[in-house]
């Protein structure tokens, strides 16, 4: 299941989104459920969103650090 979770959970009080993924509380409890395609739809606007939350992840995730390993090979 393709997820956008980073393992930095937190949620930034001024607009709802998690500082990590840009999920709200709702769509991270609900995302099992979605659909492939609700799923992607939600993932499309998470850029965005991320954009608008006051404090970012200050240290790369483990995640990130997995991806850009991945993608160096």
């Amino acid at each position: 299941m393709q997820t956008p979770c980073i393992l930095v959970c937190s949620i930034d009080m001024n607009t709802g989104y998690c500082f990590g993924c840009g999920r709200t509380r709702e769509e991270i409890g609900a995302w099992t459920l979605y659909s492939d395609q609700e799923r992607s739809d939600i993932m499309a606007g998470l850029p965005e969103r991320l954009a608008t939350v006051e404090r970012k992840p200050r240290r790369e995730t483990r995640r990130q650090r997995m991806l850009r390993e991945r993608s160096a090979q």
